[in-house]
């Protein structure tokens, strides 16, 4: 059995190396939630794709106590550090390349926002298309979808992408020098290596999704032609520094 604080721990690992490729990522965290409170519903339902264990859904619950959270991802290493943690939180697991997954996610209604942070570009350009269209159907009219990620500009501005990278590779620099924290390989070899973990780990590799190669969808317009195909008729940076942006589209 997986306890409380042997998940807290390794979650808080993972917030460490993820800080690594991104040392504003507390901030962005901020600016996302500020979005979903701007929608001024006291009990938001939101859902959070590709969730990981939980991190950005427990920091928008501590801030919108009456919310309700529904975390969606692939891989059941993550999700059982979530359910273990975060015990608030409905966890979800569902791939979501397979058509029909928002089924699974109990909805009484329509959702007031879609979330998201460092997940999606793992999805392809011609799969993102359906994934948004998707969400766009179980979103209320002037609902919001929330993208935090790296996403890059070479195909449009290839000088301002350039200077983009910059601009996070010297925050980067700045806020850790010589001494990066744990890197995302070296934190799966830890939990790969704990015994603690063997049926997880085991689920991990024997589950479609749940593994990620490459980044397949780092333009930044291949996800707003997707949103705009899905149908949100407003898209846009709400905050960004550098390459890395929090992107928010609008129901129609």
């Amino acid at each position: 059995m997986l306890t409380h604080d042997a998940a807290s721990q390794w979650i808080a690992r993972w917030d460490r190396q993820q800080e690594g490729y991104l040392p504003d990522r507390e901030e962005r965290f901020t600016a996302l939630i500020d979005a979903v409170e701007a929608l001024d519903r006291p009990d938001p339902v939101v859902i959070d794709l590709g969730c990981g264990p939980g991190s950005l859904s427990a920091r928008l619950l501590d801030r919108l106590p009456k919310a309700k959270v529904i975390s969606v991802d692939a891989d059941p290493l993550l999700l059982g550090l979530g359910r273990a943690a975060y015990p608030r939180l409905t966890f979800v697991s569902a791939d979501l390349r397979t058509a029909g997954w928002t089924e699974l996610l109990g909805l009484e209604g329509p959702a007031d926002a879609a979330i998201s942070t460092t997940a999606l570009h793992w999805i392809s350009a011609a799969d993102l298309k359906s994934v948004y269209g998707e969400v766009a159907s179980v979103l209320r009219p002037g609902g919001l979808l929330l993208n935090g990620d790296h996403m890059d500009t070479d195909d449009a501005t290839p000088a301002l992408a350039r200077l983009e990278r910059a601009v996070h590779d010297r925050e980067t620099e700045r806020a850790f020098g010589a001494n990066p924290p744990e890197d995302w390989r070296a934190w799966w070899d830890a939990i790969e290596a704990d015994p603690a973990f063997a049926e997880l780990n085991e689920a991990r590799r024997t589950t479609a999704g749940a593994s990620h190669h490459g980044s397949e969808s780092h333009l930044l317009s291949h996800h707003v032609e997707a949103l705009r195909e899905a149908g949100f008729a407003e898209v846009g940076t709400l905050w960004q520094r550098g390459n890395n942006r929090l992107l928010c589209a609008v129901r129609s």
